[in-house]
């Protein structure tokens, strides 16, 4: 029996050292942004990396419009009592209007006293904010991805701000209030948006300045056609894939039993593995399986042509309370490449069960997949069905839609000149700055 290889979120082929992305290959808009005086000050719970979540999707395109800074997280101070932790290093190349700022050293987080967490927490966002002020930015709004960041608010309280809520992030399996911290927060912005149906109904009614704009897909990455990948081209098919991190949210139970019904399917995972130790122990037993295929973690740049290359794209989730409040960031991705895909009754799914077919156990799985192998499942009708509510959901609209209204917030003279630069297709030329009253324009970057 062969013995497989499990591969983390640490050390897997794709992002080892010789393999990261370099920064040719990854592409951008190369122009400077529409309204390059106003700047977004993102405050997110991971250091940018490889591994693109919604966060990175959405400020990496938001930067067409205006300067952002994706600020890294602090370093723990446990951490650097035994000198400077090293993070890895940034292989990337940015649009002009995007700044990863590294997380400082001497500005670790602490949690007491707790006016040294206070200090310290203000200190690192002064750090951040510097970074849009040297870029020539008047008007900053913040940028926030956690309840932990609700303190940001109050340091900057002059800043318009927004709060992103595309998770349930008590990330509980069963049903639990609204923290207190959460709720304060979501009533005290300026602006909310919420990225799921069941997210909008529990916390899209505390703030009347709520925008619902669901997970998108990068459209024509995922609809051109690409080249088979190397390492899928010797995978038997039929190939049932799933791209993604492999996570305790997966319902493993269902994937063994699976992959033991048919081993004449090849059952192929792209992307990292969470380091839980149940998680770890599932892959371990289902890699075992000779059907079954690791690929390991891809750079974002390189996932799209492996749904391309699937015969069925699967979703296969424990229905829990937490997951009934997520919206896959693959469903768009599947859906772009024209396959077939396969998932669980979730209510983000079920608003798409004219092109996903849900299943609730081993048995409904089997038929599932195998209707989606037949050539009714895909005809050119069902594949352009599938690509049209791709293509609605692309991020360039759902973006842009996301700058319009964060213009709002800042007020009519930024509504009216960045719908002019829209309307000019204005990329390679900024419009004229408008005056804030208290506000010192720094020099440009």
């Amino acid at each position: 029996m062969r013995t497989p290889r499990v591969l983390s979120w640490k050390t897997t082929p794709a992002v080892e050292a010789g393999s990261m992305p370099r920064p040719s290959d990854i592409p951008f808009d190369p122009m400077p942004p529409m309204l390059p005086d106003v700047g977004v000050l993102a405050l997110v719970p991971e250091p940018w990396s490889v591994v693109w979540q919604l966060r990175h999707q959405i400020l990496r395109r938001l930067a067409r419009y205006f300067h952002v800074v994706w600020a890294n997280p602090p370093l723990e101070w446990r951490a650097t009592l035994n000198g400077p932790a090293r993070r890895p290093a940034e292989h990337h190349a940015h649009p002009p209007g995007f700044h990863v700022h590294p997380a400082e050293v001497w500005l670790p987080k602490f949690y007491r006293p707790s006016w040294l967490a206070s200090l310290t927490s203000r200190l690192r966002l002064e750090q951040a904010r510097a970074v849009l002020t040297r870029a020539g930015c008047d008007a900053i709004l913040l940028s926030l991805w956690r309840p932990e960041f609700a303190d940001a608010v109050r340091h900057r309280p002059t800043f318009p701000s927004c709060y992103h809520i595309d998770d349930e992030y008590s990330f509980s399996d069963v049903e639990v209030p609204l923290s207190e911290q959460e709720r304060t927060l979501i009533t005290h912005v300026d602006q909310v948006f919420v990225s799921s149906p069941r997210l909008r109904l529990k916390k899209g009614g505390l703030n009347r300045h709520t925008a619902y704009v669901p997970n998108g897909v990068d459209y024509p990455a995922y609809a051109t056609a690409h080249p088979e990948p190397d390492d899928l081209a010797a995978i038997p098919r039929p190939r049932i894939g799933y791209s993604g991190v492999l996570k305790s949210q997966l319902d493993w139970p269902l994937l063994f039993r699976l992959t033991e019904l048919r081993p004449d399917w090849s059952f192929v995972f792209v992307g990292p593995i969470q380091q839980d130790p149940k998680v770890l122990t599932a892959v371990q037993r289902l890699a075992a399986r000779p059907n079954v295929h690791l690929l390991g973690c891809k750079p974002a740049y390189q996932l799209p042509p492996y749904p391309q290359h699937f015969d069925v794209c699967i979703m296969p989730y424990r229905v829990t309370d937490y997951t009934r409040y997520i919206y896959p960031l693959k469903l768009h991705e599947y859906l772009a490449s024209g396959r077939p895909v396969v998932g669980v009754p979730i209510p983000s799914l079920e608003r798409f069960a004219d092109v996903v077919t849900l299943a609730r156990d081993a048995e409904g799985w089997t038929v599932a997949l195998d209707a989606a192998l037949t050539a009714a499942a895909n005809s050119p009708e069902r594949e352009a069905a599938r690509r049209a509510i791709a293509r609605a959901h692309d991020w360039e609209g759902l973006v842009r839609h996301m700058a319009l209204v964060l213009a709002e917030r800042l007020g009519p003279p930024y509504v009216r000149r960045l719908n002019a630069a829209l309307e000019r297709g204005a990329g390679a030329e900024s419009v004229g700055s408008v005056s804030r009253p208290g506000t010192v324009s720094g020099g440009a970057r």
